[in-house]
């Protein structure tokens, strides 16, 4: 087989997910910016808002006083999780309405 015929399809990949990569930086883009905090979240609770683990909860498209609340309740020891009290321990209170109106708005 010659080199062109085994490097076309790899060029139509390329190709197809450049394009496909494009368009998701689009969509994304339309959204704003994520917080900085909202890294930790990622790693547990997704890039976009969507869990990993089923028992780990979705953020994406929560509402913002419930998200404000939760994340208040980790903060305050009133929710006990070990891994979400020491994560929210250092917010401020303009951290959580920043994390809470993205995740919020995410769909």
């Amino acid at each position: 087989m010659s080199t062109s015929k085994l490097l076309r399809p790899m060029i139509r990949f390329t190709s197809f997910a450049l394009l496909i990569g494009s368009s998701l930086l689009l969509v994304a883009g339309a959204n704003a910016a994520p917080p900085p905090q909202a890294g930790a979240c990622a790693g547990c609770h997704g890039q976009n808002g969507i869990s990993f683990g089923e028992d780990i909860p979705n953020l994406a498209g929560q509402k913002k006083a419930y998200l404000v609340k939760a994340i208040n309740d980790y903060i305050s020891g009133r929710r006990k999780n070990g891994m979400m009290n020491s994560m929210v321990a250092n917010l401020s209170a303009s951290d959580v309405e920043a994390l809470s109106k993205y995740y919020s708005e995410l769909k």
